[in-house]
This record gives C-alpha cells, structure tokens and sequence, in this order.
C-alpha cells in the first residue's frame, strides 16, 4: 500500500492521542461532587475545578490542532 496517500503520518497519530489523552486529563480534574437542593458543596468552586482543568483541556485541544498541522521530516524532505 502506498503511504503517500495516507493524510497523516505515525508521528501525527501519536500526537493526537497525547492531545486527547492530555483533554481526558483535563476532564478527569473537574469530576468532583455536586451541589443538591438540601446540601451546597463549596468544592465546586475550587482552583482545580474552575481554573486548571478548564486550562489543561485548552492546552490538551492547542496540542490536537498542533498535531493535526504538524508535517512530519520525512514529508518534508521529499519536497
């Protein structure tokens, strides 16, 4: 089979699984326990919950988009 005709190269793949591993992260960081109507759980409001996961995902969405327009050495050459 040819590989000239594949859009996306080894090196790409595993970039983008690093990205969507590093959003999963980002994801797992904001799970916590929630408010109910007879119980108000301050932890919703915490630095992790609002300020680092949501900027982990960001990061983890930046480094998909990276991956995805990243041309590998061996493409680059052969130009």
């Amino acid at each position: 089979m040819n590989k000239s005709k594949f859009a996306f190269e080894k090196s790409n793949y595993i970039l983008l699984l690093i990205g969507v591993a590093i959003i999963v992260i980002g994801f797992i960081l904001m799970l916590g326990p929630g408010s109910t109507e007879t119980h108000f759980e301050p932890d919703i409001f915490s630095f992790r919950r609002i300020k680092l996961a949501p900027a982990i995902c960001f990061f983890g969405f930046i480094f998909v988009i990276y991956a995805i327009i990243h041309k590998p050495k061996s493409i680059k050459s052969k130009e």
